[in-house]
């Protein structure tokens, strides 16, 4: 079963969750995991895109939109969706066996989180985005999975 982890920033800024995506994918490639980051809306699934280049002076971390895996399989270990363009039901099972880490920035439940091994809500202080985080935790308590919650 997925372990679901929640991580709670104080404040409401986009660039402190953005960022912390971005740290939390770093993690995860270091340890040589696949990751689906999925954003809300293409213009935050591309600002990923873009920080996956910058936040961190030593490291770039190789990355593709999930909307380009047509053209050939996914190399890179991190998989970049949105739920206005391409999330993670556009990803065949074949290539979506290989991800063990789903970080997810969107507003819902993600509809195939349960093939990860890991998933990590990054939840901020914005009204909405925290509501709808409530809304997911309970979902995911509702149904027996395990839970972890960082406050950051």
């Amino acid at each position: 079963m997925t372990q679901v982890d929640f991580y709670i920033l104080p404040d409401n800024s986009d660039e402190s969750r953005l960022n912390l995506a971005c740290r939390l994918a770093d993690k995860a490639v270091q340890r040589k995991l696949g990751v689906f980051l999925l954003a809300e809306t293409e213009t935050d699934a591309r600002r990923l895109d873009e920080l996956l280049w910058t936040f961190s002076q030593n490291s770039f971390l190789p990355h593709r939109y999930a909307w380009d895996l047509a053209a050939a399989p996914a190399e890179e270990p991190i998989i970049i969706g949105c739920r206005e363009r391409a999330g993670p039901e556009t990803i065949d099972d074949a290539a979506g066996a290989a991800w063990d880490l789903m970080i997810n920035l969107a507003n819902e439940v993600p509809a195939t989180f349960g093939r990860y091994e890991r998933l990590a809500e990054v939840v901020d202080a914005e009204p909405t985005r925290r509501d709808s985080g409530r809304t997911r935790y309970r979902y995911y308590r509702d149904r027996g999975y395990e839970l972890k919650t960082h406050q950051l």
